[in-house]
């Protein structure tokens, strides 16, 4: 199910995860999506942190199916499309193999605290890490980000 997925993280559910009802607090699962996004851009860059300059603008979640404790947790991204100065992302993330939520994530490159075009490295990069030409990467439609 995750085969799409370039990256894939192992998630370890703490019980500081939950909510009193004994499953994952639904804001958690935005921590799980961002640790994936984390690694994403650790392969784009392991200077990611000082070079890379995006920050969320929109996230979106469906949940599928509670995320219990001793849940095995696996959380796979992939870039979706590209804009000018935006990457949508794809979250899924699997409970015991079974999906337990969705979601798409828009980013924006900022240089000097402001939206700016995504360099030509960075798309090379993400094109590299997802294993498809840039081309395959649809343009940014819609709303959610510039």
């Amino acid at each position: 199910m995750l085969e799409a997925f370039p990256v894939k993280v192992r998630v370890d559910v703490r019980f500081r995860d939950l909510d009193p009802l004994g499953h994952v607090n639904n804001a958690v699962h935005l921590s799980y999506m961002e640790l994936a996004r984390i690694r994403y851009f650790q392969r784009i860059s392991p200077d990611w942190l000082e070079e890379g300059h995006f920050v969320v603008a929109r996230v979106e979640v469906d949940y599928l199916r509670p995320i219990l404790l001793e849940d095995e947790v696996l959380v796979g991204v992939r870039a979706l499309g590209m804009g000018r100065s935006s990457l949508r992302m794809e979250h899924l993330i699997l409970a015991n193999g079974v999906p337990a939520a969705r979601g798409l994530a828009v980013l924006v490159w900022l240089e000097e605290g402001k939206p700016a075009p995504l360099p030509q490295a960075v798309r090379a990069r993400i094109a590299e890490v997802e294993g498809r030409p840039l081309s395959e990467l649809p343009p940014e439609s819609g709303s959610g980000g510039p």
